[in-house]
């Protein structure tokens, strides 16, 4: 299975704020979508950075809650690992472990196309494991 197989399962939709907006504003998102990472935009190319909760929970506990009145743009990450449509899940699992990133957006042709989180990579590793377990049940119960 591969990044595009992934996004067709689950969706294109990625969620982006400007890095001119409040981290208090990030948050709000977040809450309200119920999701870990914002992409960033407002910079050159298809995205400027990522900001997760872990950037906001690390900020908070530097700063306290004055981290919350901070642009985007102060926490978010900007080394930002992506991937293709063509990358296959098992490449993105230990491209997320070996770097320690939970969210890894997708970029063809200079244009964001997707966002994946290891909940994504988990979920649809999960289903193949289950698909092959129902074919091999199938195999040996058909001989």
């Amino acid at each position: 299975m591969n990044v595009a197989q992934l996004l067709a399962s689950k969706g294109r939709e990625v969620a982006t704020i400007n890095q001119e907006r409040s981290v208090r504003d990030a948050v709000a998102m977040l809450k309200e979508r119920g999701i870990g990472a914002l992409v960033v935009v407002g910079g050159a190319g298809p995205l400027t950075g990522i900001l997760s909760e872990r950037d906001v929970v690390r900020a908070i506990a530097r700063e306290g809650a004055d981290a919350l009145d901070l642009r985007v743009s102060a926490l978010m990450s900007t080394d930002v690992t992506t991937c293709t449509e063509a990358t296959s899940v098992n490449q993105l699992m230990s491209l997320m472990t070996e770097k320690r990133i939970r969210h890894v957006p997708v970029v063809e042709s200079s244009l964001l196309v997707g966002l994946v989180s290891i909940g994504d990579v988990v979920k649809a590793r999960v289903n193949e494991l289950e698909s092959e377990k129902r074919d091999l049940l199938d195999y040996v119960s058909a001989r």
